[in-house]
């Protein structure tokens, strides 16, 4: 029952005696008073506590037998939709905000869960109402998912609504994003979209809007002044650059890794400054290069699952790697030892998939450097085995190009791997 949601026994019977439920705000007296919103718990916690929200947006375990007093103030209501409309004024650009899911699209539902991918993209620019004064905004959700659901299906259809917007009167597009893997997202776009001609935004948030440190709504209006204010294509990841709201980065979508689990600073260019900092008077640039190698815009959204990403380690099975040349695997991606080795139990294996036409990249393991396999013996016995050093790529990044080249360049894999398509690689 969605309204005594994750409770059980004592605490159960505990919530039933005061005829209070999840989604009630109450108020608890023990040794002091506390006022907030009762909150789901999880299926498998113990029966001693109930959690309430506060308004700050934090919560608080509080154990039962402490108890003295229990005051029943409101309830939230389900589906609650706040009416609101936005004038559209003439005088400032479009941008359309693309909704995907993640933390930025979600909320706290008090009645049925903690935090919930039940955001709508339109409730999102409502709910800033800054962003009214930098553009028109039109909202729209694709899908509401976190982002380890999202496959590279999903990838395929952000593509090509995206595509489907190249030449509209939107001036950009943002799309809202989970972060733990928008990295893939935003590579996948700057190589099947290359040439796009207009700014693809992503933006993400790593604390929900509940949440007082939330940075949703900053990462947001910085999102659409970067579209707004930069002429610029390109695909971007647009998400704070220091713990502070005084800095936004905005990363290349092929030089972006998530970089800490729960920072608002997550996500790092590798191997040199965000693209653009973005702050409140400023947008100062740092990337002097062309975002798009490609000269005119040619979209090419297809991809191949059967690429492997390998993260080399001492003891690592080769068996592993005969098992994917069975299973038809085009493409694997090693994640190298420094300037990119693998041990030598792996050679076998790796003769194998040559033979097999399978192509072979290699990178790094660390996060800042690049490739160089021709330094120690090792690596050089490695070239000549047949793997491809791919310079400064970052791993994910190998991964989603060589699905993309597989898919959509079949005859000359290494020539694209190599090729430097969307700043993929640093120069």
């Amino acid at each position: 029952m969605s309204e005594y949601r994750g409770y059980s026994g004592r605490a159960l019977e505990f919530l039933k005696q005061n005829k209070v439920k999840v989604g009630d705000t109450i108020k608890i007296t023990t040794d002091s008073d506390y006022t907030g919103t009762i909150m789901p718990r999880y299926e498998h916690t113990d029966d001693k506590h109930i959690v309430l929200k506060f308004k700050n947006g934090y919560n608080v375990g509080l154990e039962i037998t402490q108890v003295k007093k229990v005051e029943y103030i409101s309830t939230i209501e389900p589906n609650q939709e706040k009416n609101t409309t936005t004038v559209f004024n003439p005088s400032l650009p479009k941008v359309l905000l693309l909704s995907t899911g993640g933390t930025i699209a979600s909320r706290v539902d008090y009645r049925t869960g903690s935090v919930t991918p039940a955001l709508s993209a339109q409730d999102l620019n409502a709910s800033v109402p800054e962003l009214s004064e930098i553009a028109n905004i039109d909202a729209e959700v694709l899908f509401s998912e976190y982002s380890e659901n999202l496959t590279p299906e999903h990838w395929i259809k952000i593509a090509q609504r995206l595509d489907s917007l190249a030449k509209s009167d939107y001036k950009g597009i943002i799309v809202a994003h989970g972060t733990d893997t928008m990295q893939y997202t935003a590579a996948f776009l700057s190589f099947s979209l290359a040439g796009f001609p207009k700014p693809i935004v992503l933006v993400g948030s790593q604390r929900s809007s509940d949440r007082p440190s939330s940075d949703a709504a900053t990462n947001l209006i910085s999102a659409t002044r970067f579209i707004v204010d930069c002429k610029v294509n390109g695909v971007f990841v647009v998400m704070h650059n220091t713990e502070s709201d005084d800095e936004i980065a905005c990363h290349l979508g092929t030089r972006v890794r998530k970089n800490h689990t729960s920072k608002r600073n997550a996500f790092e260019t590798m191997g040199g400054k965000p693209a653009f900092i973005i702050t409140q008077n400023e947008i100062i640039q740092n990337f002097s290069g062309s975002y798009f190698k490609e000269a005119q815009y040619t979209p090419n959204i297809k991809i191949d699952t059967k690429v492997a990403l390998i993260k080399y380690h001492p003891g690592y099975d080769p068996k592993l790697v005969d098992e994917m040349i069975n299973l038809g695997y085009r493409a694997i991606i090693f994640e190298g030892t420094g300037l990119g080795h693998i041990g030598k139990t792996m050679y076998d294996a790796i003769k194998k998939a040559r033979e097999k036409k399978i192509f072979l990249g290699m990178t790094s393991q660390c996060l800042d450097g690049r490739v160089n396999m021709a330094v120690y013996e090792s690596g050089r016995d490695l070239l000549h085995l047949g793997i491809v050093p791919l310079s400064d790529i970052i791993s994910e990044t190998a991964l989603v190009k060589a699905m993309w080249a597989v898919a959509t360049h079949d005859k000359n894999i290494e020539e694209i791997m190599l090729k430097n398509i969307a700043s993929e690689i640093t120069e």
